[in-house]
């Protein structure tokens, strides 16, 4: 029987960066929001203008309210008050919002791992923080599935600490910590990024991921029926666009392409994507009505609830 040692240990693996939840958010964008269209949901665009974490916490409040704090927040990315909100404006908040996420994930964080006090967080104490009652206890994992992903995972973590610790001196400060956490965010932690989608999809251990890998990373064919048409889809982008030098299979230039393309911009492309649906004019730009008008792609409400009760200090919105 597992006790409380390994509660604690399950809830600081929660906070490792490495799982593969994470590492899909980098993949394609485009197709992450024409997913959640497809839904009928617009919790891509929601994330994206809000902050994962206030995107949550609109989902509790009546239409009312959100329309209401929405119109509170147009009136800030109006810089040059001139009641327009521009796809500029908009690209700027919405970077805005990715590093004030980025910057509160750190601090809630920073205490669980932060053993010493000192502001800084070495590799001893992260490893301590997260692996260390299954290092202290391993016979409790003997026959457990979860020894492998913690194997795994550990030397995995070391190497991406040590990629993030540009002093090289085994201690995390902030910004190093940072990069750690969300090295899509940082330039010197991309080939980082590439080598964990590498060893996460290529399950033959040759080094490439070919199509049928890319194919599984994303579907299961569980049922042995026909591929939807969806997938047929994605073989055809694997060919034409991801496998840019024809050997039927991506090495690390290809896979960077693929999830880090270099004249893609996030904030540019949302922003470009609200004022498109939401322009009733098409003057290229947005009042305060036409996003009042298509408020529910902006934020969501209880009538589009799909968060979780959070508190939260909302005077910083």
């Amino acid at each position: 029987r597992r006790g409380s040692g390994y509660l604690c240990l399950l809830l600081a693996v929660a906070f490792i960066p490495t799982l593969r939840k994470e590492r899909v958010l980098y993949q394609d964008p485009e197709l992450v929001r024409q997913a959640h269209e497809d839904n009928k949901s617009y919790q891509y665009d929601h994330e994206a203008f809000l902050g994962k974490e206030e995107a949550k916490t609109f989902d509790q409040l009546t239409p009312e309210e959100s329309k209401d704090r929405l119109g509170k927040i147009i009136d800030r990315i109006d810089g040059d008050a001139d009641g327009f909100i521009t796809t500029a404006e908009l690209k700027a908040w919405i970077k805005r919002v990715q590093k004030r996420y980025v910057y509160e994930n750190v601090a809630k964080v920073w205490t669980d791992y932060d053993l010493n006090k000192d502001n800084k967080i070495s590799w001893d104490e992260y490893k301590q923080a997260t692996y260390g009652y299954y290092l202290a206890n391993p016979e409790e994992f003997e026959d457990d599935k979860d020894q492998f992903s913690f194997k795994k995972m550990l030397p995995r973590d070391e190497r991406r600490f040590k990629e993030a610790d540009l002093n090289g001196d085994l201690a995390a400060d902030r910004e190093e910590f940072m990069a750690f956490l969300h090295p899509e965010e940082f330039e010197h932690m991309k080939a980082i990024v590439v080598l964990e989608t590498l060893e996460d999809i290529d399950k033959n251990g040759d080094g490439h991921v070919d199509e049928d890998e890319y194919i599984a990373d994303m579907f299961a064919h569980e049922d042995g029926g026909p591929e939807p048409d969806w997938v047929k889809t994605e073989r055809e982008q694997f060919s034409d666009f991801r496998d840019l030098n024809k050997d039927g299979k991506m090495d690390q230039d290809e896979i960077r392409q693929w999830i880090m393309p270099q004249d893609y911009d996030h904030a540019q492309a949302e922003a470009r994507h609200l004022v498109y649906e939401s322009d009733s004019d098409k003057d290229q730009k947005l009042t305060k009505e036409e996003i009042l008008e298509n408020w529910n792609m902006f934020v969501g409400s209880q009538a589009t609830n799909y968060g979780e009760d959070l508190t939260k200090n909302h005077d910083e919105l």
